[in-house]
């Protein structure tokens, strides 16, 4: 099929992803469906208007894309945040938790490619093709798909690898936006988890109620130490590279935002993210509305007519590893990990870690915690297991597999 091709450029890509994300939230404000399974809101208009990028390519012969470079700063202005919000305190009561919730990742990571492996051969295909559709699109996301599809094409012979790897990462992310809010809200009511209600989120409003207002000079403020922390994220990013230690950006910046807060607070006695009122609470708006963004022009970005050519086997493989996902989330995340509200949260971002990707992890746990309070530790160890850790175990697993 001929298409022509239409440029959307970047700056009228993040205007329409405004939008999106505004008529998300009013949606969710109003449907109380949504609320229910504390669906994200950047689902809501961003898959929207997925949908009607792939209407225009089927009917119209025109293909949308959109300039999505300023994605990746939005990311890294959230991850920012969240480490300015870190109390070390807080970081050492959840030392064993990360632990745990790493170990549990790591053998679901096994589980999700013994089960594509098996599939790719039950439909007679190169049994290594099915790490294509296992951890390396879904837990790896698609920089580890970007990154390990010339070796398959190349070295392992599977010259569809890419298509294979970008259709499980496109319904991954889907699913991953979806499954989070009704397995949190199956495990409060059927386990009669108590939830924490506090109001002190670490992203974000709560749907119920009015906010107080924020101070100018606190906005302001919270604005100059996020992009401190995204200066010291980068010249971090770029000495872990001279010494050979490659990760995501957003953990140099997530760790950058750690330093901030807590080396004056042990040092001096001093909190900067206290020095205002309110600075606190801007940095937790700037998160929601930057990550939002990003889920939304994440979503935005997905061609969903790349799932034809192999459509049968990305159908019957990601029922399997979305089974396998909500399963293990609900018996073996939730149980081993206290079977507390913290463990709930960690339970529904446990899909954005092992289907989407960091980003959906974090915004089914922030439409959580809008709904019944905030959590924490779970908003701690589950980045720091999605960025810092698990992408050095997935590559290990990856290799030994292959």
């Amino acid at each position: 099929m001929d298409t022509g091709v239409l440029q959307v450029s970047a700056f009228v890509a993040f205007t329409i992803a405004i939008l999106l994300l505004f008529i998300g939230k009013l949606a969710t404000m109003r449907i109380a469906l949504l609320r229910h399974y504390s669906i994200p809101e950047p689902v809501v208009g961003g898959f929207c208007c997925a949908v009607v990028v792939a209407l225009a390519y089927y009917v119209l012969d025109i293909r949308i894309q959109f300039a999505l470079g300023v994605r990746e700063l939005l990311l890294l202005y959230f991850f920012a945040g969240i480490g300015l919000k870190s109390d070390m305190r807080t970081l050492k009561r959840g030392g064993w938790p990360l632990v745990l919730l790493l170990i549990l990742a790591s053998v679901f990571i096994v589980l999700q490619n013994v089960a594509g492996m098996g599939l790719a051969a039950l439909f007679g295909l190169d049994p290594r093709a099915g790490l294509m559709v296992g951890s390396i699109s879904l837990t790896g996301g698609i920089g580890t798909t970007l990154a390990w599809s010339p070796i398959f094409i190349e070295k392992l012979g599977i010259p569809n690898a890419m298509e294979l790897g970008i259709a499980g990462n496109t319904v991954g992310m889907i699913a991953a936006c979806v499954v989070g809010g009704p397995i949190a809200t199956w495990l409060i009511r059927r386990h009669g988890v108590k939830p924490s209600g506090s109001r002190r989120l670490d992203v974000g409003a709560v749907n119920q109620g009015r906010a107080e207002p924020l101070d100018y000079f606190s906005v302001l403020w919270a604005l100059f130490l996020l992009n401190c922390a995204l200066l010291i994220g980068w010249s971090l990013d770029a000495a872990l590279k001279e010494l050979g230690l490659t990760l995501p950006t957003f953990v140099s910046c997530l760790m950058a935002g750690i330093l901030i807060r807590n080396i004056p607070a042990l040092t001096i006695r001093r909190d900067p993210t206290r020095s205002l009122p309110g600075t606190t609470k801007a940095l937790a708006l700037l998160g929601d509305v930057t990550l939002g963004l990003f889920l939304t022009m994440a979503l935005m970005g997905l061609q969903l007519w790349e799932l034809q050519g192999v459509f049968g086997f990305i159908a019957v493989v990601m029922v399997v590893q979305i089974f396998l996902t909500v399963v293990y989330a609900l018996f073996v995340v939730f149980r081993l990990m206290g079977k507390d509200y913290e463990a709930t949260v960690m339970a529904a971002g446990f899909g954005g870690i092992t289907l989407g990707s960091t980003a959906t992890a974090i915004a089914n746990m922030t439409a959580v915690a809008q709904q019944y309070g905030a959590a924490h530790r779970a908003f701690i160890v589950v980045p720091l297991v999605c960025g810092f850790f698990i992408d050095l175990v997935n590559a290990m697993i990856i290799t030994a597999l292959i």
